[in-house]
């Protein structure tokens, strides 16, 4: 593992030869910090076809009102199968941008170091260049910040985890599969 300014990475998992920004479907997946069910919980039901649902803490309502809001910031987005669950959320996006190009103005980094939320490389503002505009991890990085800046008014000790998970879908059938994946989420949920 490498070592920057005396610490040390962890690589990053995106796939090194992928534009993020460039049109595609991505399955994401972000977790709370420490997997702390902060977003609701599974409930049992009556509905035999549905024996058990996903039922929003107020953070969790809040999580998913932001991520129904994505493409009002980025109108190249387009949002398909989400869940949330007690300490992840499951997404499917999709960047459509019109002859593959930026379709938004250059998105500056905001720095809250505070909330875990910052965009900024530096401590003072200023632009990420970890995270170019319009592409996936600013998209997600946003959308984290968001969350996390209301979050916080409920609960101060609100956190995501520091990265996100994604898998670029490459084909119909895995496009089909994961959002069956998704949408079964609440259904397969063990408690552990």
């Amino acid at each position: 593992m490498k070592k920057y300014k005396n610490k040390y990475r962890i690589s990053s998992a995106r796939l090194q030869s992928w534009d993020y920004g460039q049109n595609a479907a991505y399955f994401v997946t972000i977790c709370t910090h420490n997997r702390i069910r902060f977003l609701g919980k599974i409930v049992k039901t009556q509905n035999p076809s549905a024996p058990q649902q996903m039922e929003l803490s107020e953070i969790g309502e809040l999580v998913e009102k932001f991520w129904y809001e994505i493409p009002s910031h980025y109108p190249f987005v387009e949002l398909d199968a989400f869940v949330v669950m007690p300490d992840h959320i499951h997404g499917i996006i999709i960047i459509n941008k019109p002859n593959n190009a930026a379709t938004t103005p250059d998105l500056r980094g905001v720095e809250t170091p505070k909330l875990g939320a910052s965009t900024s490389k530096t401590k003072r503002g200023g632009k990420n260049e970890r995270w170019k505009p319009n592409t996936l991890g600013s998209i997600i990085n946003q959308y984290k910040r968001i969350c996390t800046i209301n979050a916080r008014k409920i609960n101060p000790k609100w956190k995501w985890q520091s990265r996100f998970h994604d898998h670029i879908i490459r084909d119909n059938a895995s496009f089909l599969r994961i959002r069956q994946y998704i949408i079964d989420n609440p259904l397969n949920w063990k408690e552990g």
